[in-house]
Protein backbone atom coordinates (compact mmCIF):
# COMPACT_ATOMS: atom_id res chain seq x y z
CA UNK A 1 0.00 0.00 0.00
CA UNK A 2 3.29 2.39 1.15
CA UNK A 3 4.59 1.78 -2.27
CA UNK A 4 0.89 2.54 -4.16
CA UNK A 5 0.63 5.74 -2.39
CA UNK A 6 4.06 7.07 -3.55
CA UNK A 7 3.51 5.87 -7.00
CA UNK A 8 0.04 7.89 -7.06
CA UNK A 9 1.60 10.85 -5.52
CA UNK A 10 4.20 11.13 -8.40
CA UNK A 11 1.62 10.77 -10.73
CA UNK A 12 -0.84 13.13 -8.89
CA UNK A 13 2.81 15.57 -9.50
CA UNK A 14 3.03 15.08 -12.86
CA UNK A 15 -0.44 15.30 -13.53
CA UNK A 16 -1.01 18.96 -12.26
CA UNK A 17 2.68 19.93 -13.66
CA UNK A 18 0.90 19.24 -17.10
CA UNK A 19 -2.47 20.13 -16.61
CA UNK A 20 -1.53 23.88 -15.27
CA UNK A 21 0.99 24.17 -17.81
CA UNK A 22 -1.74 23.44 -20.46
CA UNK A 23 -4.56 26.01 -19.40
CA UNK A 24 -1.61 28.42 -18.46
CA UNK A 25 -0.29 27.89 -22.22
CA UNK A 26 -3.90 28.24 -23.66
CA UNK A 27 -4.35 31.59 -21.39
CA UNK A 28 -0.95 33.51 -22.35
CA UNK A 29 1.39 32.06 -24.46
CA UNK A 30 -0.81 33.05 -28.05
CA UNK A 31 -1.63 36.80 -26.92
CA UNK A 32 0.48 39.27 -29.33
CA UNK A 33 -0.14 42.00 -26.31
CA UNK A 34 -0.44 40.45 -23.12
CA UNK A 35 -0.41 43.70 -21.17
CA UNK A 36 -3.68 44.82 -23.72
CA UNK A 37 -5.15 41.44 -22.54
CA UNK A 38 -4.48 42.17 -19.31
CA UNK A 39 -5.70 45.54 -18.91
CA UNK A 40 -9.05 45.08 -21.01
CA UNK A 41 -10.66 47.89 -22.69
CA UNK A 42 -9.25 50.14 -20.39
CA UNK A 43 -6.15 52.85 -21.05
CA UNK A 44 -3.03 52.35 -19.86
CA UNK A 45 0.08 54.46 -18.98
CA UNK A 46 3.66 53.76 -19.61
CA UNK A 47 4.24 53.11 -16.12
CA UNK A 48 1.27 50.69 -15.59
CA UNK A 49 2.21 48.49 -18.39
CA UNK A 50 6.06 48.60 -16.71
CA UNK A 51 4.24 47.43 -13.85
CA UNK A 52 2.29 44.78 -15.47
CA UNK A 53 5.32 43.77 -16.95
CA UNK A 54 7.54 43.51 -13.74
CA UNK A 55 4.60 41.71 -11.79
CA UNK A 56 3.97 38.52 -14.81
CA UNK A 57 7.68 38.98 -15.75
CA UNK A 58 6.77 39.55 -19.32
CA UNK A 59 10.02 40.63 -20.30
CA UNK A 60 11.08 36.96 -20.03
CA UNK A 61 10.24 33.83 -22.20
CA UNK A 62 7.19 31.98 -22.35
CA UNK A 63 8.78 29.13 -19.67
CA UNK A 64 9.90 31.58 -17.48
CA UNK A 65 6.70 33.46 -16.34
CA UNK A 66 5.22 29.90 -16.28
CA UNK A 67 8.07 29.11 -13.83
CA UNK A 68 7.80 32.55 -11.28
CA UNK A 69 3.77 31.90 -11.73
CA UNK A 70 4.25 28.18 -10.27
CA UNK A 71 6.80 29.19 -7.98
CA UNK A 72 4.02 31.64 -6.47
CA UNK A 73 1.43 28.72 -6.59
CA UNK A 74 2.94 26.75 -4.45
CA UNK A 75 3.49 29.49 -1.75
CA UNK A 76 -0.32 29.79 -1.82
CA UNK A 77 0.04 33.01 -4.08
CA UNK A 78 -2.54 32.96 -6.85
CA UNK A 79 -1.95 36.62 -7.82
CA UNK A 80 -4.68 38.90 -8.66
CA UNK A 81 -7.22 39.18 -11.06
CA UNK A 82 -8.24 41.73 -13.71
CA UNK A 83 -10.58 43.63 -11.42
CA UNK A 84 -7.85 44.35 -9.19
CA UNK A 85 -9.11 41.08 -6.20
CA UNK A 86 -6.77 38.97 -5.02
CA UNK A 87 -7.89 35.45 -6.31
CA UNK A 88 -7.03 33.86 -2.82
CA UNK A 89 -10.21 35.93 -1.83
CA UNK A 90 -12.44 34.87 -4.51
CA UNK A 91 -11.85 31.67 -3.74
CA UNK A 92 -12.54 31.64 -0.26
CA UNK A 93 -15.96 33.78 -0.89
CA UNK A 94 -16.45 30.77 -3.81
CA UNK A 95 -15.64 27.33 -2.81
CA UNK A 96 -17.74 27.19 0.19
CA UNK A 97 -20.54 27.67 -2.26
CA UNK A 98 -19.75 25.25 -4.94
CA UNK A 99 -18.97 22.71 -2.38
CA UNK A 100 -22.55 22.68 -0.90
CA UNK A 101 -23.91 23.23 -4.46
CA UNK A 102 -21.23 20.10 -5.30
CA UNK A 103 -22.47 17.94 -1.96
CA UNK A 104 -26.52 18.20 -2.82
CA UNK A 105 -25.86 17.18 -5.79
CA UNK A 106 -23.93 14.33 -5.24
CA UNK A 107 -26.57 12.91 -2.57
CA UNK A 108 -29.30 13.43 -4.95
CA UNK A 109 -27.29 11.41 -7.31
CA UNK A 110 -26.72 8.84 -4.69
CA UNK A 111 -30.07 8.38 -3.39
CA UNK A 112 -32.13 8.49 -6.82
CA UNK A 113 -29.03 6.47 -8.72
CA UNK A 114 -28.51 3.54 -6.25
CA UNK A 115 -32.13 3.20 -5.04
CA UNK A 116 -33.62 3.34 -8.45
CA UNK A 117 -30.44 0.78 -9.74
CA UNK A 118 -31.35 -1.18 -7.00
CA UNK A 119 -34.55 -2.04 -7.74
CA UNK A 120 -34.23 -1.84 -11.85
CA UNK A 121 -31.72 -4.43 -11.34
CA UNK A 122 -33.98 -6.91 -8.72
CA UNK A 123 -36.92 -5.82 -11.33
CA UNK A 124 -35.38 -6.13 -14.43
CA UNK A 125 -37.71 -6.10 -17.52
CA UNK A 126 -40.67 -5.07 -15.64
CA UNK A 127 -42.36 -2.01 -15.54
CA UNK A 128 -40.40 0.19 -13.45
CA UNK A 129 -37.20 -0.88 -15.44
CA UNK A 130 -38.47 0.18 -18.55
CA UNK A 131 -39.95 3.34 -17.15
CA UNK A 132 -36.07 4.23 -16.30
CA UNK A 133 -34.46 3.46 -18.96
CA UNK A 134 -36.52 5.92 -20.70
CA UNK A 135 -36.03 8.43 -18.15
CA UNK A 136 -32.81 7.97 -18.29
CA UNK A 137 -32.09 8.38 -22.37
CA UNK A 138 -33.95 11.52 -21.73
CA UNK A 139 -32.17 13.12 -19.68
CA UNK A 140 -28.36 12.04 -21.16
CA UNK A 141 -30.03 13.31 -24.57
CA UNK A 142 -30.33 16.68 -22.80
CA UNK A 143 -27.24 18.69 -22.54
CA UNK A 144 -26.97 21.00 -19.37
CA UNK A 145 -26.51 24.12 -21.55
CA UNK A 146 -29.82 23.38 -22.57
CA UNK A 147 -31.18 21.76 -19.30
CA UNK A 148 -30.15 24.48 -17.22
CA UNK A 149 -31.70 27.49 -18.81
CA UNK A 150 -35.00 25.58 -19.45
CA UNK A 151 -35.10 24.40 -15.78
CA UNK A 152 -34.92 28.26 -14.80
CA UNK A 153 -37.38 29.30 -17.20
CA UNK A 154 -39.83 26.79 -15.94
CA UNK A 155 -39.43 25.99 -12.39
CA UNK A 156 -37.64 28.65 -11.45
CA UNK A 157 -39.69 31.63 -13.20
CA UNK A 158 -42.94 30.29 -14.66
CA UNK A 159 -43.87 27.90 -12.47
CA UNK A 160 -41.76 29.97 -9.19
CA UNK A 161 -41.65 26.57 -7.49
CA UNK A 162 -37.67 27.00 -6.77
CA UNK A 163 -35.48 30.61 -6.84
CA UNK A 164 -34.39 31.33 -10.01
CA UNK A 165 -31.01 32.83 -8.53
CA UNK A 166 -28.76 31.95 -5.27
CA UNK A 167 -26.93 34.36 -3.26
CA UNK A 168 -23.48 33.41 -1.77
CA UNK A 169 -25.26 32.65 1.70
CA UNK A 170 -27.75 30.51 -0.11
CA UNK A 171 -30.17 28.08 1.74
CA UNK A 172 -30.65 24.80 1.16
CA UNK A 173 -33.86 25.06 -0.83
CA UNK A 174 -32.16 27.84 -3.48
CA UNK A 175 -29.80 25.31 -3.95
CA UNK A 176 -31.70 22.53 -4.86
CA UNK A 177 -32.57 23.21 -8.33
CA UNK A 178 -28.77 23.89 -9.66
CA UNK A 179 -27.92 20.71 -7.69
CA UNK A 180 -30.60 18.87 -9.77
CA UNK A 181 -29.79 20.43 -12.74
CA UNK A 182 -26.03 19.47 -12.00
CA UNK A 183 -26.85 15.62 -10.48
CA UNK A 184 -28.81 15.02 -14.19
CA UNK A 185 -25.25 15.24 -15.58
CA UNK A 186 -24.27 11.83 -14.05
CA UNK A 187 -27.51 10.47 -11.98
CA UNK A 188 -28.54 8.76 -16.10
CA UNK A 189 -25.23 6.81 -15.81
CA UNK A 190 -24.83 5.83 -12.56
CA UNK A 191 -28.62 4.67 -12.45
CA UNK A 192 -27.82 2.04 -15.22
CA UNK A 193 -24.43 1.03 -13.86
CA UNK A 194 -25.98 0.17 -10.71
CA UNK A 195 -28.57 -1.45 -12.75
CA UNK A 196 -26.59 -3.22 -14.38
CA UNK A 197 -24.08 -4.37 -11.47
CA UNK A 198 -27.18 -5.99 -9.19
CA UNK A 199 -28.53 -7.99 -12.31
CA UNK A 200 -25.72 -9.81 -12.62
CA UNK A 201 -24.51 -10.53 -8.79
CA UNK A 202 -28.04 -11.67 -8.63
CA UNK A 203 -26.73 -14.52 -11.06
CA UNK A 204 -23.62 -14.94 -8.66
CA UNK A 205 -22.91 -18.38 -7.15
CA UNK A 206 -22.60 -16.31 -4.06
CA UNK A 207 -26.14 -15.29 -3.50
CA UNK A 208 -27.41 -18.41 -4.79
CA UNK A 209 -25.21 -20.24 -2.08
CA UNK A 210 -27.16 -17.71 0.25
CA UNK A 211 -30.23 -18.25 -0.45
CA UNK A 212 -29.41 -22.09 -0.25
CA UNK A 213 -28.67 -21.12 3.74
CA UNK A 214 -31.78 -19.45 4.13
CA UNK A 215 -31.34 -15.69 4.11
CA UNK A 216 -33.67 -13.56 3.35
CA UNK A 217 -34.07 -11.60 0.18
CA UNK A 218 -33.62 -8.58 1.98
CA UNK A 219 -30.16 -9.18 3.55
CA UNK A 220 -29.16 -10.53 0.61
CA UNK A 221 -29.33 -8.10 -1.93
CA UNK A 222 -28.92 -5.23 0.71
CA UNK A 223 -25.68 -6.97 2.59
CA UNK A 224 -23.80 -8.94 -0.08
CA UNK A 225 -25.15 -7.93 -3.60
CA UNK A 226 -25.61 -4.22 -2.74
CA UNK A 227 -21.98 -4.28 -1.32
CA UNK A 228 -20.25 -5.78 -4.05
CA UNK A 229 -22.72 -3.13 -7.01
CA UNK A 230 -21.10 0.03 -5.13
CA UNK A 231 -17.63 -0.59 -6.45
CA UNK A 232 -18.11 0.69 -9.98
CA UNK A 233 -20.24 3.20 -8.64
CA UNK A 234 -18.01 4.63 -6.70
CA UNK A 235 -15.42 4.25 -9.12
CA UNK A 236 -18.27 6.21 -11.22
CA UNK A 237 -18.60 9.26 -8.86
CA UNK A 238 -15.21 9.72 -8.72
CA UNK A 239 -14.75 9.68 -12.10
CA UNK A 240 -17.91 12.20 -12.55
CA UNK A 241 -16.42 14.83 -10.23
CA UNK A 242 -15.02 16.53 -13.50
CA UNK A 243 -17.95 15.92 -15.14
CA UNK A 244 -19.78 18.06 -11.89
CA UNK A 245 -17.21 20.51 -12.17
CA UNK A 246 -17.74 21.48 -15.49
CA UNK A 247 -20.97 21.56 -15.31
CA UNK A 248 -20.56 23.79 -12.40
CA UNK A 249 -19.34 26.66 -14.86
CA UNK A 250 -22.61 26.53 -17.24
CA UNK A 251 -24.87 25.87 -13.69
CA UNK A 252 -23.72 28.83 -11.58
CA UNK A 253 -23.55 30.78 -14.57
CA UNK A 254 -27.15 30.17 -15.52
CA UNK A 255 -28.50 30.82 -12.18
CA UNK A 256 -25.80 33.56 -10.89
CA UNK A 257 -24.26 31.65 -8.10
CA UNK A 258 -21.15 33.38 -7.15
CA UNK A 259 -19.00 30.01 -6.58
CA UNK A 260 -16.24 28.71 -8.58
CA UNK A 261 -18.10 27.77 -11.80
CA UNK A 262 -19.56 31.58 -11.76
CA UNK A 263 -15.85 32.48 -11.12
CA UNK A 264 -14.63 30.74 -14.26
CA UNK A 265 -17.38 31.61 -16.91
CA UNK A 266 -16.65 35.00 -15.89
CA UNK A 267 -12.91 34.56 -16.25
CA UNK A 268 -13.38 32.85 -19.79
CA UNK A 269 -15.69 35.44 -20.83
CA UNK A 270 -13.45 38.51 -20.11
CA UNK A 271 -9.91 36.71 -20.52
CA UNK A 272 -8.75 37.06 -16.95
CA UNK A 273 -5.68 35.07 -17.86
CA UNK A 274 -4.41 35.02 -13.93
CA UNK A 275 -8.41 34.08 -12.72
CA UNK A 276 -8.66 30.92 -14.84
CA UNK A 277 -5.62 29.52 -14.18
CA UNK A 278 -5.84 29.93 -10.53
CA UNK A 279 -9.04 28.33 -10.21
CA UNK A 280 -8.56 25.58 -12.55
CA UNK A 281 -5.13 24.48 -10.46
CA UNK A 282 -7.49 24.32 -7.62
CA UNK A 283 -10.04 21.80 -9.30
CA UNK A 284 -7.22 20.29 -10.85
CA UNK A 285 -5.64 19.32 -7.19
CA UNK A 286 -9.09 18.48 -5.65
CA UNK A 287 -9.96 16.18 -8.85
CA UNK A 288 -6.91 14.11 -8.28
CA UNK A 289 -7.17 13.84 -4.53
CA UNK A 290 -10.66 12.70 -4.95
CA UNK A 291 -9.82 10.05 -7.47
CA UNK A 292 -7.02 8.59 -4.87
CA UNK A 293 -9.43 8.91 -2.06
CA UNK A 294 -12.11 6.54 -4.19
CA UNK A 295 -9.01 4.36 -4.93
CA UNK A 296 -8.28 3.55 -1.47
CA UNK A 297 -11.70 3.16 -0.98
CA UNK A 298 -12.35 -0.20 -3.42
CA UNK A 299 -10.69 -1.55 -0.59
CA UNK A 300 -12.87 -1.09 1.98
CA UNK A 301 -15.62 -2.11 -0.43
CA UNK A 302 -14.10 -5.34 -1.68
CA UNK A 303 -11.08 -6.62 0.81
CA UNK A 304 -9.95 -8.62 -2.62
CA UNK A 305 -8.55 -5.90 -3.75
CA UNK A 306 -5.00 -5.63 -2.49
CA UNK A 307 -2.51 -2.21 -3.77
CA UNK A 308 0.78 -3.14 -4.37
Amino acid sequence: MFRYLIRRLLQMVLTFFGATFIVYALMFANQTDPIRALAGERPITDSQRQALTERYHLDEPFIGQYWHYMKALLTGDFGISLTNRKISEMMADAWPVTIRLALIAIVVVAVVAITAGVISGIRRGGAFDNVTLVLTLVVLSMPIVVLAPLARLVFGIQLGWFPPTATRDATFYQLLLPALVLGSLVVATELRVTRSAVAENLRSDYVRTARAKGLTNRRVVGVHVLRNSLIPVVTLIGVDLGNLMSGAIVTEGVFNIPGVGFNLFRGIRTEDGPLVVGFVSVLVIVFLVVNLLVDLLYAALDPRIRYE
